[in-house]
């Protein structure tokens, strides 16, 4: 397996010239210097590059701290549901809708049931409860 790969390597020498034109194009094609900052290959920063690991490490730490001053003065669970900013359940998040939509269905059809068995109004009127001008038209 090795000597095939031998037969195929090409060990011709490269002239200067043909070095040469391969690196121009080469840098012709290259990506602009905002290209790679964009893609975060090259860092957007003007200091040194000595100092660019230690940059990085105090806004690192920069933004730790701001983390840790922001979650000491987050709220409660209990404040944030007794203000309905936070459902009370302890379903699951993935679940927490359907149990929504559930307790809606629910409702309407606790609705819909009493409704069902609501009193007639000609009823409520025989019965002195409302009087006939105030019995709404069927």
């Amino acid at each position: 397996m090795a000597q095939a790969r031998e037969d195929v390597l090409d060990e011709s020498p490269i002239s200067p010239i043909e070095s040469r034109d391969g690196l121009e194009k080469h840098l012709q094609h290259r990506p602009e210097v905002q290209d790679l900052k964009n893609r975060h290959i090259l860092l957007d920063t003007t200091a040194a590059p000595a100092l660019q690991a230690q940059q990085q490490e105090l806004q690192r730490q920069q933004l730790t701290d701001n983390l840790k001053k922001g979650l000491e003065h987050r709220p409660e669970r209990d404040w944030l549901v007794e203000r309905n900013i936070l459902p009370d359940s302890t379903a699951a998040p993935a679940l927490q809708s359907q149990q929504r939509e559930l307790a809606a269905a629910m409702r309407r059809d606790s609705i819909e049931k009493h409704l069902q068995h609501r009193r007639k109004p000609e009823d409520l009127v025989k019965e002195g409860i409302l009087a006939a001008d105030e019995a709404p038209v069927a």
